[in-house]
């Protein structure tokens, strides 16, 4: 995948081969939200990204509002319990917390 990061906002970039453009978007952000950007060099997108976020969060402190973050850092998870138990076992098995096995079982899958 072709990902940029910028003050903490993650962004996938597409290639547009009709227009000859890089494109891009903002991820994980609410449908209300849409940051995107464009450029016809990797410079220019990602330039256009970095201004994007910064009009974005600009634009919020002139309104007077909080930018949104792409993740809170608190995830809450519904799963059945035969796996919940399995994952408890795992992680008292590794010596860990189940939150800290979690982690750190999300972040390889993630590749973060």
């Amino acid at each position: 995948m072709n990902n940029l990061t910028y003050k903490s906002y993650a962004a996938r970039v597409e290639f547009d081969a009709r227009d000859a453009i890089f494109w891009g978007k903002v991820l994980g952000l609410p449908d209300s939200v849409s940051i995107t950007f464009e450029g016809e060099t990797v410079t220019q997108l990602t330039a256009d990204f970095h201004h994007a976020v910064d009009f974005y969060i600009e634009d919020c402190a002139r309104l007077g509002a909080e930018p949104l973050k792409p993740a809170s850092g608190k995830l809450m998870l519904r799963v059945p319990p035969e796996v919940h138990g399995s994952a408890l076992i795992a992680a008292q098995a590794a010596g860990k917390s189940l939150n800290q096995w979690a982690t750190e079982v999300l972040r390889e899958a993630a590749h973060a």
